[in-house]
């Protein structure tokens, strides 16, 4: 009786547990199976984002700058390869890779993705796919390239290792030239993502520069030969043209390849035509000359008498190049001579004020607004400060270029107002961007109206005798008028990072211009840093004459008169 009883009790309990255990199967696989199977398919599923393919860069011709490639790499999938040793023999008929090791790559359990070479070419990806190896896959990857190296280097900039634009053109136009994003929900096989044709991703925009191909590649050959000819530390080209505001050509050297920037020196990265400040020296003379033409205070035949060479503002001297005198001068001569008595002279007729107004007018206290990453402007608040506190000495040194900073953009840009007829126009660089099939053209942009035409036409015919008669015949061109002048100024201790005051023995050599005068295609400034020869009319001025030349030519300008016109008349 007691048996049966134990028996029974037993009994009622596994029927007991059975039928929790059948309850519960109940309500999950019956009441909530359908939430169960949801979530079982979500964890089977994933989201991946993808990134379309970064826009490519032109010259203004249609030649490449910048673009994107998509560069096949190998690796395989040890959990879908069964004949490891097979695998392995066919593969190491076409790769340069040890069997062994690639046996190992094959063998690593539960892994579905062992990389085995990063980059291979095209022809090599081909071949693999061909073979049809069960677990051996290519894959793409999205590689930045430049393909003509070190030109313009320091307009384009480069894609650091993360994906993003550094310096340039890269940097500034980052967010428009980056692929846009996509989410994507995938299923549990771990490939899909990785055959997506590119063609489905959302590329980024595509720009077309203001650079022309040639002109840049001539003026980074001359400017090369420049520095190592004169034996300067580095050395900048900029043109522009003066009615639009489009860069031509920005070059510099040293330079580097964007394709291997990881061992370049970090100061190379910078683009000197607006990333560096200088003192102009001389070639600042013109918009001195300007402001004066513009009151009409004077002439360009004003005489003015240099008979020391030198004024003295308190316990300072400021001269002429050697303390020379010149005696009577016109203001033309003023300019082909280079003679800063003179000049500080016409600063003086101008008022500190009206001067400094000019200057501010000329865009020469604050950026360009170019479209480049990095550019820095001098707000030159010592010559304010001057101003308010009467320090004369700071004007007459102002009035040649010494003691004011711009960068060569920003000096540049205000000689093409010379040029245009009195307007000052904002520089850049990218003239057109292409979106989705959709063009967006740059437009020009004039800031406004700084000097007057008649002013400019004045000042053209003296800038025209600085060639033809002074200090800048080596900047001319057989058969063109070509409107220039010369710059030499010294360097302060600062500049090259020396705490000291004052300046040092060093110079920045500058040769600006424009041609043909009366009619302009161009305004060219050739600058270098710290060259060993004493005045930029032996080095710039041989290497301005070289650019205009070949752009006057390529170009097919007419030339303004002919040798044998002259002999005739």
């Amino acid at each position: 009786m007691f048996k049966n009883s134990r028996i029974n009790s037993i009994l009622f309990i596994i029927f007991l547990v059975g039928g929790l255990l059948l309850s519960r199967l109940f309500s999950l696989q019956i009441v909530q199976g359908n939430y169960y199977r949801a979530q079982a398919t979500g964890q089977q599923n994933y989201i991946i984002e993808e990134e379309g393919k970064r826009g490519d860069v032109f010259f203004k011709g249609g030649e490449f700058l910048a673009l994107t490639k998509d560069t096949p790499y190998l690796f395989v999938s040890p959990e879908e390869i069964e004949d490891k040793e097979k695998t392995a023999d066919l593969l190491c008929n076409l790769i340069d890779f040890e069997k062994q090791d690639l046996i190992k790559k094959m063998s690593v359990s539960g892994s579905y993705y062992e990389i085995v070479l990063k980059e291979i070419d095209d022809n090599l990806a081909k071949e693999i796919k061909n073979l049809k190896l069960k677990g051996v896959y290519i894959g793409y990857n999205k590689k930045r390239y430049y393909p003509n190296e070190e030109l313009a280097s320091s307009v384009i900039g480069f894609l650091n290792t993360e994906g993003k634009g550094q310096y340039g053109i890269e940097e500034y136009y980052n967010n428009k030239l980056k692929g846009l994003k996509k989410t994507q929900k995938r299923d549990n096989n771990p490939w899909n993502f990785i055959f997506s044709s590119p063609e489905n991703n959302l590329d980024g925009a595509h720009l077309t520069l203001t650079l022309d191909y040639n002109i840049q590649f001539m003026a980074e050959k001359i400017i090369k030969g420049g520095v190592e000819t004169y034996k300067a530390k580095s050395g900048q080209i900029i043109v522009m043209n003066p009615f639009t505001g489009e860069i031509i050509a920005m070059a510099q050297y040293p330079n580097f390849n964007p394709n291997d920037y990881k061992n370049t020196p970090y100061e190379i990265f910078q683009n000197n035509s607006i990333q560096k400040l200088y003192e102009p020296g001389s070639i600042f003379k013109p918009l001195t000359m300007s402001a004066a033409l513009d009151q009409n205070l004077i002439t360009p035949d004003t005489v003015f008498n240099d008979d020391k060479g030198y004024v003295i503002y308190g316990n300072q001297k400021v001269s002429n190049y050697s303390e020379k005198s010149f005696g009577k001068v016109t203001m033309t001569q003023v300019l082909e001579k280079s003679i800063n008595t003179g000049i500080m002279y016409v600063e003086e007729l101008i008022g500190h004020k009206s001067f400094i107004d000019y200057i501010e007018n000329y865009g020469l206290f604050k950026k360009t607004n170019i479209d480049l990453s990095g550019e820095v402007a001098s707000e030159n608040n010592e010559l304010k400060k001057a101003y308010q506190q009467k320090i004369e000495v700071a004007f007459a040194t102002a009035s040649f270029g010494q003691g004011i900073s711009t960068t060569p953009l920003q000096i540049t840009t205000a000689f093409c107002a010379i040029a245009n007829g009195g307007n000052l126009i904002k520089p850049y660089i990218v003239k057109e961007i292409e979106i989705n099939e959709k063009k967006e053209k740059t437009q020009t942009e004039i800031i406004k109206k700084v000097i007057s035409e008649e002013t400019t036409l004045e000042l053209k015919k003296m800038l025209i005798s600085v060639v033809e008669n002074g200090y800048g015949k080596r900047g001319k061109v057989d058969g063109y008028y070509v409107a220039a002048k010369t710059g030499t100024s010294q360097i302060p201790w600062s500049y090259l990072g020396i705490n000291k005051s004052g300046y040092s023995d060093e110079t920045w050599q500058s040769f600006l211009g424009f041609a043909p005068a009366y009619d302009p295609k161009f305004v060219a400034l050739v600058k270098l840093d710290s060259p060993e020869t004493l005045t930029s009319e032996y080095s710039v001025g041989p290497l301005f004459h070289d650019l205009a030349d070949y752009i006057l030519k390529y170009w097919q300008v007419a030339p303004d008169y002919t040798e044998d016109i002259d002999k005739n008349e």
